[in-house]
């Protein structure tokens, strides 16, 4: 009994020490040096106390609360030239501010092909008030800025993420930067050497995705709207002058074509900036009436376009890349617009795949048809992806397979068969399934700033107003 160990208890019990003589917990708790009275039990020791109601005699607590859903909401407001300024008020100290424009590749029809990839490279250099592209990213230094230019079929869009207080700078800026550009002979010259480049790296990469979706378009689309090239054709690059960037910027660069949008600030301060920086300014290529603007109506077309290369060069060394042939079928689908948008962003979720070396684990998509069909039956097959691609006209809908060339005829078949179930039965299990990784990928894409830039600014120039996204998750779940 002398060296009898202390039994734990959580009551309070007696414990037997030493001797026969009974102790107390708390009484061993003392002797041991441990907090008195501490007790990891599920509340015992403070019977009396309530854990909904308030401590007597403790002031009352104030909680933050959340605030009412208008602060939340998109709001839009047109000025007298048309243009469009869209905000969504988001916390934080940093914004993102840009301007988007209804304008892209597909309007090309009758310039060059090209002048929207030369625009993206052009863009944020020298303009009437900033003398070169360092003073214009010194400038955004001062409020802990970065810039950036993307081109795509049917939008440009320039966009600015700072601090919050520097907004007049940067609605200066960009207002500068789409309608004063000085588009010097030296930069279109540095302009034409990137884009030569470019087009050389495209067509050396080993992953030929970028190609594939420019030949679906052509294919899908032949020589119209969103067929149409979105990088300038090497022939196309000496050709591209100040004088054609102007004819085309004076069709297109006008104000009710624009939408300045933007996250994190407060919508009047925005207007403010808006009014003063982006109304009444006279653009360098000037005010005269630019050609007609093309509205011309996507033509599905179909077709087929082949590329055959020769890769035994590209990826040199003791294990180069394997040469594999890259298919992709598509079908046309339906525009943004259309009620059917939603139930094909569930389709192509459904769809889903990857390559064959994927992580896995959960929420990778790996119960996607294309992977439990096609990767997982057919371990040949280096990669099978679904994509939809959707404009204000039309859409497609498409796979993207990889396998060895000798295995093309049985890549297309297995491919065109997953096409055809997707008319057949769906099982209720992968439909959920399908729907609830939609919105939790739509969820998540959301919390970044500059993508909540993007869905506001793209909504607004095509409908003038903004779907939340609790309003997409409840389209979703129908």
């Amino acid at each position: 009994m002398q060296n009898r160990l202390f039994t734990e208890s959580c009551r309070g019990d007696p414990l037997l020490v030493g001797g026969d003589q009974p102790v107390t917990v708390s009484a061993v708790s003392r002797r041991c040096g441990l907090a008195a009275g501490r007790s990891y039990s599920g509340g015992g020791a403070y019977p009396g106390v309530s854990l909904t109601c308030p401590l007597p005699g403790v002031p009352k607590a104030v909680f933050a609360a959340a605030e009412s859903r208008e602060r939340f909401e998109t709001r839009v407001t047109v000025l007298e030239n048309g243009l469009r300024v869209a905000s969504q008020n988001k916390f934080g100290q940093f914004c993102t501010v840009g301007v988007l424009v209804n304008s892209g590749s597909r309007h090309e029809a009758k310039y060059l092909s090209g002048i929207s990839h030369f625009l993206e490279k052009l863009a944020f250099c020298s303009t009437a008030q900033f003398g070169s592209k360092d003073e214009i990213l010194l400038t955004l230094e001062k409020h802990g800025g970065i810039c950036d230019c993307q081109a795509s079929r049917d939008t440009i869009m320039y966009a600015v993420s700072a601090d919050a207080r520097g907004l007049d700078t940067v609605v200066n800026l960009l207002a500068d930067v789409t309608l004063q550009p000085r588009l010097s002979d030296e930069e279109i010259e540095m302009t034409r050497m990137a884009i030569r480049f470019e087009l050389e790296d495209l067509n050396m990469r080993p992953d030929p995705e970028p190609l594939l979706t420019e030949m679906i378009h052509a294919a899908a689309f032949r020589d119209n709207t969103v067929g149409l090239n979105r990088f300038c054709p090497v022939e196309n690059t000496d050709k591209i002058d100040r004088d054609v960037l102007h004819s085309y910027l004076s069709s297109y660069f006008t104000p009710d074509r624009m939408v300045l949008a933007g996250v994190g600030i407060e919508h009047e301060h925005l207007v403010e900036c808006a009014r003063k920086y982006l109304l009444g300014v006279e653009p360098v290529w000037g005010s005269g009436q630019g050609r007609a603007v093309d509205r011309s109506v996507a033509q599905y077309t179909g077709g087929i376009i082949k590329v055959e290369k020769d890769m035994s060069d590209v990826s040199l060394g003791p294990t180069p890349i394997p040469e594999l042939t890259h298919i992709m079928i598509g079908l046309e689908s339906c525009s943004f617009l259309e009620d059917d948008f939603i139930p094909f962003a569930v389709l192509n979720m459904m769809m889903g795949g990857g390559g064959s070396f994927s992580a896995g684990g959960p929420g990778k998509g790996m119960f996607t048809r294309l992977y439990l069909n096609v990767l997982n039956r057919h371990h040949w097959m280096y990669n099978a992806t679904s994509y939809h691609h959707s404009y204000e006209d039309t859409g497609l809908l498409c796979i993207h397979a990889s396998a060895d060339p000798k295995q093309v005829r049985e890549m297309v078949e297995i491919i065109t068969r997953e096409f055809i179930l997707m008319a057949g039965a769906v099982g209720e299990v992968e439909l959920e399934r399908a729907k609830t990784q939609l919105k939790s990928m739509l969820m998540m894409n959301l919390e970044s700033r500059p993508v909540i830039f993007e869905d506001v600014g793209r909504q607004v120039l095509a409908t003038n107003t903004r779907k939340l996204p609790h309003e997409l998750c409840d389209l979703i779940s129908e």
